[in-house]
């Protein structure tokens, strides 16, 4: 009997989990392209793309950028919560370009949506990490790993999307650009 209750608990959450997560998707669905591009948060791209070529293209010198540097350069927890939320409406914005560019964007949002992949899980390392680095000395020296693959995940979405809307609604292209 109790075996039975607790199924019914866990195909209840996992229920009430699927219908929120629906009725989730279908309030974003009817967001504008206005309303999305809005939402954007300011981060000082700059700094983000100078921690993540540090990653993504190996030179002389490759540890030059250390941990602490690298924590300021992205803005600290806040700067990483605000790339996870300006990941999330990039996405929404690449899934607005299929409209005008189904071919493309449909790749571009696969793309996209692996980088946000790996930018969520590397941000929820260093949260993890920041959290419990007493606990497990280990992870917070891990920390600068993640945040490299936070900030070239951030950087490779965001040269995506611009390229996206260059090919396929120039016209949308320069406001986007300033904003991101």
């Amino acid at each position: 009997m109790l075996a039975y209750l607790l199924l019914g608990v866990v195909v209840g959450c996992l229920l009430a989990v699927a219908i929120r997560s629906q009725v989730s998707a279908l309030r974003i669905d009817r967001r504008s392209w206005q309303d999305l591009v809005s939402q954007l948060k300011s981060i000082e791209f700059e700094r983000i793309t100078s921690v993540a070529r540090d990653y993504l293209e190996p030179r002389e010198g490759q540890i030059s950028l250390e941990p602490a540097e690298m924590w300021l350069m992205l803005g600290g927890r806040e700067g990483l919560r605000r790339m996870r939320e300006n990941a999330k409406l990039m996405l929404l914005l690449a899934v607005h370009a299929q409209q005008w560019n189904f071919d493309e964007g449909v790749i571009v949002t696969e793309r996209m949506r692996r980088d946000a992949l790996r930018l969520y899980h590397a941000v929820r390392r260093v949260e993890i990490a920041l959290t419990f680095h007493f606990v497990v000395r280990r992870s917070a020296n891990l920390i600068p790993f993640h945040l490299h693959e936070a900030a070239s995940s951030y950087y490779l979405m965001r040269q995506r999307l611009l390229a996206l809307y260059q090919t396929s609604h120039a016209g949308l292209y320069p406001a986007l650009a300033q904003v991101l």
